[in-house]
């Protein structure tokens, strides 16, 4: 949600500032702006829409410059328009900003009564009055800045330009990630590595409440009690090819192809194939201590979740609570001792997800994090780290960041059975050759991509889809309806199969497609009468099974997708394919905008 950079160059920068807005399309926004210094002026130019429109006011009047910043926005307070787009200006300074000023009405109203003018309805323009206040008031850049910061209260990355000092830029962050990178002569702030992968590999993760000063020289770090501090500079590891769509036509098509390689790069980090066990990263704690998991995350993560509460209890038998995020601490929940709360999260910087870790954690909770980026601020506070290896997801709705949270959750699972003494050697031999057979039984989930393409049209023109599944399936039809409505803007919902006959079967008719996921097993008979009661009230069904469970029900079917038969440790992850592909090829169909779609963010900053 929200992208910032800034830079303080040798050379022009509005262009590379604008490339590194392209790299954070990814995150989501509605409006973009950039703000250069040159020769003791602001120069700023901001479009609403796409950073195309941006690119074009840029053409038409050119921001020289070689110190500057930029940002995408996602409209949280006011509007998408210009004049709410940032960057947001006075006569002293510049400033972009990711997150929210919860307590921006009060600063708001004092700042209007002692005379100043406000051009938009943000909340980020309250700051950039406040600070230039500071400025007119005789302070240094660097002291206003550190005035105004113990005002704000709520969330936030900022990047500051000031009109008076060409050779230097201000950062801070607070609930949101900021980065500094270092290049030769030059000096670079951004929301997060990629933006900066082009620019420099040498980069520095600030830690919550720090604030920095940036010169082409280098940069100056302040910790949150204002005390210069040294945050460790690494290596990167992003990489500018990352966001390449190569030969596939969008980034969520390419990273569904990837999801074969990248499970197997994940499974690789948990599996000891020498000795077929299960491990985990090395921790300081004994999980035969642990009486209970507290799952907590949000939407497609939250989904991996439920299936992950399947494996937890019905392998280690241990109890599982799970919440979305934003509604975990609202309920108040007792948190017993010796229990374990473990947050699932693509950027490990979720707004809801990381103030419920830091609730679990003030509980006495020990704290796991399953996370595709292992410097993000929730990697940083967990007690058990376990990282996923997707590699950089740009597509907004998620694909290969789910399976590989699967693929982690699954080896976790397994492991605390072992640790419990719920599963034998012979057991966890078995479980670790079918997770290493997972990445083959993708690639044969993803075969049959050109028959689900076809079958596309028959679902497009439809204004309601439901998914159904039982089980570990159930998580499925809920993940499977989320894409359709996140890429293809159709109402969707997805029930456990079940659930039918007490409310949603009133929705079924002639009109209403119905996505059945039911592999052979325990529940497939059960499953299959449920669609038989949607098939007597006119519903068109879609199955989803494997050779045997379509030999068995696929007559008489609108359609039928058929996958391999795995075990049903390994099934969420290859059922996750063809939902997936169904929702690309049926948005493909419509003309939606497939890795960018309307109103969505990839990673919510914001409560």
């Amino acid at each position: 949600m929200c992208g910032i950079i800034g830079i303080v160059g040798k050379e022009e920068v509005a262009e590379r500032l604008v490339d590194g807005l392209r790299r954070m399309e990814y995150r989501g926004y509605d409006s973009a702006g950039v703000c250069t210094v040159s020769g003791g002026e602001l120069i700023r130019r901001r479009a609403p829409g796409k950073l195309s429109n941006l690119v074009i006011e840029l053409a038409r009047n050119p921001a020289p410059g070689t110190t500057g910043i930029a940002h995408t926005r996602w409209a949280t307070h006011g509007a998408p328009t210009a004049a709410n787009a940032h960057p947001h200006a006075t006569d002293h300074l510049a400033l972009v900003h990711n997150g929210i000023i919860e307590n921006f009405r009060p600063l708001r109203e004092a700042l209007t009564a002692r005379g100043r003018r406000f051009e938009s309805d943000t909340d980020t323009e309250v700051v950039a009055h406040l600070v230039s206040e500071q400025v007119e008031a005789g302070l240094s850049p660097a002291d206003a800045v550190k005035a105004v910061l113990p005002q704000l209260r709520g969330a936030f990355a900022l990047a500051i330009a000031f009109k008076a000092h060409e050779d230097m830029l201000i950062g801070a962050r607070l609930g949101s990630p900021l980065v500094v990178g270092f290049g030769e002569g030059e000096t670079y702030l951004g929301s997060d590595a990629l933006a900066l992968a082009p620019l420099t590999q040498r980069i520095s993760y600030l830690d919550e409440g720090d604030w920095v000063v940036i010169t082409r020289e280098g940069a100056q770090v302040f910790d949150k009690d204002n005390r210069p501090v040294t945050r460790e500079i690494v290596a990167s590891g992003a990489s500018a090819a990352a966001i390449e769509k190569g030969n596939y036509r969008h980034f969520m098509q390419k990273e569904i192809f990837e999801q074969p390689t990248v499970v197997a790069q994940t499974l690789r980090s948990y599996i000891r194939q020498v000795d077929q066990s299960v491990a985990l990263p090395q921790f300081d704690f004994d999980l035969t201590g642990i009486t209970r998991v507290t799952i907590v995350a949000c939407g497609t993560s939250y989904y991996a979740g439920l299936v992950a509460k399947y494996w937890f209890e019905q392998f280690a038998r241990l109890p599982v609570d799970i919440d979305v995020a934003s509604e975990f601490r609202y309920r108040d929940p007792v948190l017993e001792p010796g229990g374990l709360a473990l947050f699932i999260s693509q950027s490990g910087e979720t707004a809801d997800t990381l103030a419920a870790l830091r609730h679990c954690k003030e509980a006495g909770q020990t704290i796991a994090v399953v996370v595709n980026v292992p410097t993000s601020s929730m990697a940083r506070e967990a007690d058990l780290l376990l990282p996923t290896h997707a590699g950089p997801e740009i597509g907004v709705a998620s694909t290969k960041a789910f399976t590989c949270q699967l693929a982690v959750l699954a080896a976790l699972a397994a492991n605390l059975a072992v640790k419990r003494g719920r599963m034998s050697r012979a057991e966890e031999c078995d479980v670790v050759s079918q997770l290493v057979e997972t990445p083959s039984a993708l690639n044969a989930a993803l075969s049959h991509d050109d028959e689900i393409a076809a079958m596309a049209h028959l679902i497009a023109p439809a204004r309601d889809v439901l998914y159904l599944g039982r089980g570990q399936d159930y998580p499925l039809a809920l993940e499977g309806a989320l894409k359709l409505k996140e890429i293809s803007y159709i109402h969707a919902e997805g029930y456990a199969a079940g659930e039918m006959k007490h409310g949603p079967i009133a929705l079924i008719d002639e009109a209403v497609p119905v996505i059945v996921l039911a592999p052979s097993g325990p529940l497939f008979e059960k499953t299959v009468s449920n669609m038989q009661e949607v098939r007597a009230r006119g519903g068109k069904i879609v199955l989803i099974s494997d050779a045997e469970g379509l030999a068995e029900a696929g007559e008489g079917c609108l359609a039928t997708i058929e996958m391999p038969k795995v075990h049903p440790l390994i099934a969420p992850l290859v059922y996750a394919v063809p939902v997936q592909l169904l929702a690309y090829h049926v948005a493909c169909v419509k003309g939606t905008d497939v890795d960018q779609p309307r109103n969505l963010a990839k990673s919510v900053t914001v409560e």
